[in-house]
């Protein structure tokens, strides 16, 4: 099997990188660089199997050779990230879509999309479910990137259902682990930086949102084996176990022997009060459902995030 991984540069699309490899696969990792790393990929080069290129999917590209999958993961996601680029962002979701579904029908490969659950938007329904058409802004700040992940689910769609393009769609919900960023804008990077700089932890409104998250190992199993099965329409994959951001902020300073401050800041536009998934369809068709512990993965992933800010120390 051969793939080709746009967004391979990235943190979910460094680690989906490592799973198909490890599956066997050749991987050809495509990435412009504007939010992934290569250091990401550091320890695939000199495998035979693997390949990165620099390359920007919003423009026309061409790959050589027999393809068996395209997995589209190209786009910034933290909402920094979006909000810093918003037309790239609306780009990928929607140009560069179409260039990847566009080179899966001409090598009569497959095609994954990750897609988030930021298509339901500000839930009024809670767990989400698959079915839930959601709750979105369409001219809000977040929109750049709401509205680009589900014009990207419904061209692939259309591809799917008009040119026979054999499709799926992952739903991802809040996921960690190693190579985020540190203080990228997403709550977990955001408080380990702070509380490794020596600041207060900041939670942007009451921290009485909730949110549920899940280990990137879970979440990238769950997306193999939604790559491997005949589900067409979205699929969501993510840990249902909910917490408040509060709750969330204190379990990251029981992981530091003195405890950060917890201050309080406004909330964002258009922040979810709720995220939490349903994730009956993938436990029903891919006997898929997360096994690694917040404690576990929490402490797997600060230990990455200390051994980075040390790193970054040393460079200057």
């Amino acid at each position: 099997m051969r793939a080709v991984v746009t967004g391979g540069a990235g943190f979910l699309g460094s680690h989906l990188c490592d799973r198909l490899l490890l599956e066997g696969w050749e991987v050809l990792a495509l990435d412009n660089l504007i939010t992934g790393d290569e250091a990401n990929l550091a320890h695939l080069h000199g495998n035979p199997k693997f390949r990165f290129e620099h390359t920007d999917v919003n423009e026309r590209f061409h790959v050589d050779g027999k393809i068996d999958y395209v997995f589209h993961f190209a786009s910034p996601a933290s909402p920094p990230d979006y909000l810093k680029y918003p037309i790239e962002t609306l780009k990928v979701g929607s140009i560069a879509t179409m260039h990847t579904l566009d080179l899966a029908k001409a090598k009569n490969a497959k095609f994954l999309l990750a897609s988030t659950s930021e298509c339901y938007g500000d839930p009024d329904v809670s767990p989400q479910t698959e079915s839930y058409w959601g709750r979105v802004n369409p001219v809000g700040p977040r929109s750049v990137y709401d509205e680009a992940k589900r014009f990207a689910e419904a061209i692939t769609m259309a591809y799917h259902r008009y040119h026979n393009v054999d499709s799926h769609i992952v739903r991802i919900f809040n996921t960690y682990g190693p190579r985020m960023r540190l203080n990228d804008g997403r709550a977990l990077p955001n408080f380990v930086y702070q509380a490794l700089s020596g600041q207060s932890i900041t939670i942007y409104g009451d921290g009485k949102q909730t949110r549920s998250f899940c280990f990137v190992s879970d979440l990238i199993d769950g997306i193999y084996r939604l790559s491997q099965s005949d589900e067409h329409l979205p699929t969501n994959i993510g840990n249902p176990n909910e917490l408040t951001i509060h709750e969330f902020a204190e379990r990251v300073c029981s992981h530091f022997p003195k405890a950060p401050k917890i201050i309080y800041q406004p909330l964002p536009v258009d922040d979810p009060k709720q995220r939490r998934p349903d994730i009956s369809k993938a436990k029903r068709l891919l006997g898929w459902e997360p096994k690694v512990s917040l404690e576990e993965g929490l402490k797997t992933t600060i230990a990455f995030f200390k051994d980075q800010y040390k790193k970054a120390l040393a460079a200057k």
